[in-house]
C-alpha cells in the first residue's frame, strides 16, 4: 500500500493530470519512472501521488506557481509531453491552490 503525500500546511499547489492511455506500452513506464525521479529533485517539489485503472490520475504537489512552471518548461520534461499523442486517447491538466487539507 502507497500513503498519501505527506504535503506541508496549506497553501500549496496541486497539479492534477486525469488520462486515459492508448494500448500498449510504446515506452512509457520508462518515461513516467524517468520524470518520477526528475521532478522530486526539482524545487519546490512536495510530493505526488498517483492511481490508475481506465482513468489515470496523477496529482503533484508543488510550493508555487513557479516551482509548478520551471518544471513544465523544463528541457526533459517537455521531450516527454511531445509524446503525449503516442501514449494518451486524452488528457487534462489542472492547476489548483490548496487552501484546506485534513485527514488521518
Amino acid at each position: 500500500m502507497t500513503a498519501p503525500a505527506r504535503t506541508p500546511a496549506p497553501p500549496y499547489y496541486a497539479v492534477i493530470f486525469t488520462s486515459i492511455r492508448r494500448d500498449g506500452d510504446h515506452g512509457y513506464q520508462a518515461a513516467a519512472q524517468q520524470m518520477l525521479e526528475l521532478a522530486a529533485d526539482q524545487p519546490g517539489f512536495l510530493g505526488v501521488e498517483s492511481a490508475r485503472q481506465d482513468l489515470g490520475i496523477t496529482v503533484s504537489y508543488w510550493e508555487s506557481p513557479e516551482a509548478i512552471r520551471a518544471w513544465k518548461e523544463h528541457a526533459a520534461h517537455r521531450q516527454v509531453q511531445q509524446r503525449a499523442p503516442e501514449w494518451y486517447r486524452a488528457f487534462r491538466v489542472r492547476v489548483c491552490r490548496v487552501e484546506r487539507e485534513y485527514g488521518f
